[in-house]
């Protein structure tokens, strides 16, 4: 399977460089994914097709203001660091600009010292790992220092930081948002708990892999970079439930579904647990835990592409993709979105 089997033409005016004014009012192209059939939709539509007794999982990460420009102590130069992954004890893993530059023992300053990071271990592609050295409560520096890490796509400031947040966000840790569920309004979730539907949530925090593109040319060889995921034990009770009365689980983004799938992986069922994943849902991959799929349009030869193509076969994913794109669609983290029932 190759990489460039799920590359597509995507005219740039199509990549949406900001929010619509009314999250829910996004489009959404509906597929069919046994029979390819495709309906043109909003996103508000999707209450009509959700049926009492369904449970939609959504991923409650919250993003940090995890882009940082700091200078080095010894020379003044200009860096840029992306805060990626808590290792723990305030060791974090960064993706930095221009890492050449950073050695082991760097020290790097954000704020006029406010923060410090040093630099403790040296990784590929320009991953460099930090011991961050503050006073205080490290989320209210950020909040006074960093940047939401908007896609590299996206080239208009976002005069709303709150847009980049899922209005159900609640744990703090992600690189980039679960770009799904930013279609949803409080309003619009409690219609559809009214309806019968359980809503449940999942934590994961998203990581290295949303930025980095697939660059090698046979598809099994794509290695993935971990992310840390948790259930609780109610979300666990009501999943294992929905299976057990043959109910759909409607997975809300990419996010949601591999962390569905890697807990119905390990355990064949769903239970309380927290740990990494680097799971990779691409063609000829079954699942085992989801029925449907919301979730936005995604970039050619991506990792995200590979996953709905598993869901609903490449052949039916490329036609709604090319129909999309002739219905000038948005694409990628602000644009419409697209259920795969």
């Amino acid at each position: 399977m190759k990489t460039d089997d799920f590359d597509f033409e995507l005219p740039e005016e199509l990549i949406a460089q900001t929010p619509i004014e009314h999250r829910d009012e996004s489009r959404m192209l509906v597929l069919d994914k046994q029979t390819g059939n495709i309906e043109h939709k909003h996103f508000s539509d999707i209450i009509d097709y959700l049926e009492e007794g369904d449970t939609l999982v959504l991923n409650d990460t919250k993003v940090m203001p995890a882009r940082l420009y700091g200078v080095k102590e010894d020379t003044d130069a200009h860096v840029e660091v992306l805060m990626l992954k808590d290792l723990g004890d305030n060791n974090w893993e960064c993706l930095t600009k221009p890492a050449k530059r950073i050695k082991e023992g760097t020290i790097i300053s954000f704020g006029e010292g406010l923060l410090k990071a040093e630099c403790t271990e040296i990784k590929e592609e320009g991953i460099r790992v930090f011991k961050l050295i503050y006073d205080g409560i490290l989320y209210e520096i950020l909040d006074k220092l960093g940047e939401m890490p908007l896609p590299p796509y996206i080239h208009e400031k976002l005069e709303d930081k709150d847009r980049y947040q899922t209005v159900y966000a609640k744990v703090i840790g992600s690189a980039a948002a679960p770009t799904a569920g930013l279609h949803f309004t409080k309003e619009l979730l409690k219609k559809i708990e009214d309806k019968g539907i359980n809503v449940e949530y999942i934590t994961l925090h998203v990581g290295l892999g949303t930025f980095r593109p697939v660059n090698v040319e046979d598809v099994t060889k794509h290695k993935m970079h971990s992310e840390f995921y948790q259930m609780s034990k109610e979300t666990a009770e009501v999943l294992n439930k929905a299976k057990q009365d043959g109910r759909r689980i409607i997975s809300v983004g990419t996010t949601s579904t591999r962390t569905l799938e890697t807990i119905m992986n390990l355990y064949g069922e769903f239970r309380e647990c927290s740990g990494w994943t680097d799971i990779f849902i691409y063609p000829g991959y079954e699942f085992k835990a989801i029925n449907a799929l919301i979730t936005n349009f995604h970039l050619p030869k991506s990792t995200l592409v590979m996953l709905v193509s598993a869901l609903a076969s490449k052949e039916y994913i490329m036609k709604a993709y090319n129909e999309a794109i002739k219905e000038k669609y948005r694409f990628f983290s602000f644009g419409d979105s697209m259920f795969i029932k």
